[in-house]
């Protein structure tokens, strides 16, 4: 028991130094998170137990769940095609070519060099939505255009790992089943119980979506899937329900931030081994490349396509280049499956916290709309000027 008190002490002030540092640099605090992982993963060794994994992938829950619950249906309506296309390019661009480049090029076999194009395919809806929401950028168009195109995005990762590896038993449609259900009956069921519970102050309100989500998280990973997915789903069909209950939005965006979300970044950072990222840098050098290019050229060309302003397609390309949450899940998925390498999966997962890290910093840094640009999307010839 004493080494648990250390332990969570321990972590709790990585998370501490973590948010002191992000006021200081005023850089997103995620950000922050996973460069204060690498730097104790790869000095203090921090022993990672079974609560930590738990708190750690429930925040991740908590976390999805709160970004799908940003995407109100009039916003979805507004910008469907913006979001659909740039998910769709998102998504097939890097999942191709990080493929192709892994087999012919790296000359990796085809089960594995798909795990990569997979891991790769992704955007991070969890360092998304904390950078959204730590610039204000979630109450505004094109924060919302962005988590919506995220959402498209990692859609098509889970739907390709399903297609490619998943074996269809019984769990998997009983989680399909019971998701369906749950979907159809929450919009219906939800405002009346907010209603009758009327912000008691135990919470029952919190911990009704608490329960949704981790039975929903239990189906979801018992039928092969992952608790993120049900969980995006949950908050896009409770968004609108959440728009008239923002103070209860705010009382769970509060925990998550402050408790669960520190130990899902922090843990991320402390699994990259810098030795490995030294003998490897050449693989990650070519799938931070294939990633990275790919996302540019797919994204910027389809964003100038809708008349974004030069600022806002630069910042949507470069907040869509980041991953992390599904593409650790899928390169986590290979390894424990027998289809790549340990050292493969160290290869794909540092890749995959670097461009965590370096497209956000370069979009927070350079590029992050201020004042009157946040309500600007399209430029004059788009016919739509103020969102």
């Amino acid at each position: 028991m004493e080494q648990l008190w250390w332990d969570a002490s321990f972590w709790i002030a990585l998370a501490l130094i973590s948010s002191l540092l992000s006021l200081r640099i005023e850089i997103s605090v995620a950000l922050v998170e996973l460069i204060v992982g690498i730097i104790a993963g790869n000095s203090f060794h921090p022993e990672i137990s079974e609560w930590i994994n738990f708190l750690a992938s429930f925040g991740a829950v908590i976390l999805t769940f709160l970004a799908g619950a940003e995407l109100e249906s009039q916003t979805l309506k507004r910008f469907w095609k913006e979001s659909l296309v740039l998910g769709i390019i998102g998504f097939f661009a890097p999942f191709a070519l990080s493929w192709l480049a892994a087999q012919l090029f790296l000359g990796w076999d085809l089960r594995a060099a798909q795990i990569a194009g997979i891991a790769m395919s992704t955007t991070s809806v969890a360092v998304v939505y904390a950078v959204m929401v730590e610039t204000g950028l979630n109450e505004t168009p094109i924060g919302k255009l962005i988590l919506a195109a995220c959402f498209v995005d990692d859609l098509g990762t889970v739907i390709a790992l399903g297609l490619l590896f998943t074996s269809f038993g019984v769990w998997f449609w009983t989680f399909v089943a019971l998701t369906g259900v749950a979907l159809f009956l929450l919009p219906k069921i939800t405002p009346y119980y907010l209603k009758k519970v009327n912000a008691h102050s135990s919470e029952p309100e919190v911990k009704y979506i608490y329960l949704v989500l981790l039975v929903l998280a239990y189906l979801a990973v018992r039928g092969g899937s992952e608790g993120v997915l049900p969980a995006y789903l949950v908050g896009m069909v409770l968004a609108d329900t959440f728009l008239a209950n923002r103070e209860l939005i705010r009382r769970m965006r509060a925990t998550t931030f402050a408790l669960l979300t520190p130990f899902y970044f922090l843990k991320a950072g402390s699994l990259v081994d810098l030795k490995a990222v030294v003998a490897g840098f050449a693989f990650v050098v070519v799938f931070f490349l294939a990633k990275s290019l790919s996302k540019f050229l797919g994204l910027y060309p389809a964003g100038a396509l809708f008349r974004f302003t030069t600022k806002i397609n630069l910042y949507t390309t470069l907040m869509m280049s980041t991953g992390l949450t599904f593409g650790t899940i899928s390169a986590l998925y290979g390894l424990t499956h027998g289809i790549i390498t340990k050292e493969q999966y160290s290869i794909l997962v540092v890749t995959v916290i670097l461009t965590a890290i370096i497209p956000t910093l370069i979009a927070q840094t350079f590029f992050e709309p201020k004042g009157k640009e946040r309500e600007v999307l399209f430029g004059k010839k788009g016919g739509k000027k103020n969102v």
